[in-house]
């Protein structure tokens, strides 16, 4: 089954949310501050391999995308959706 994605706009304008189709993760949540945090979560790796990408964070079927203040959505965004659907 092809990973589906939502793609919304958060109150904080540093991140964006990014809703599945599937799972996010199994239980709980996970927040990663960098990519040594990451640890053997692919999704994690992949976006914090994107330029920009300050924080990732994970709960049940989402993934929320915090960028840096200095970062620019219009230059991530396909990059980060990218990351996204090739990591589940």
């Amino acid at each position: 089954m092809a990973v589906e994605v939502t793609v919304s706009t958060t109150p904080n304008e540093h991140a964006m949310k990014y809703t599945l189709n599937c799972p996010a993760i199994e239980s709980g949540y996970k927040t990663y501050k960098n990519s040594a945090e990451s640890g053997d979560c692919p999704v994690a790796k992949a976006l914090f391999a994107i330029e920009g990408v300050e924080q990732v964070f994970l709960m049940a079927d989402f993934v929320t995308v915090n960028k840096q203040a200095g970062a620019k959505w219009s230059n991530m965004e396909s990059t980060v959706l990218s990351a996204i659907k090739a990591s589940y």
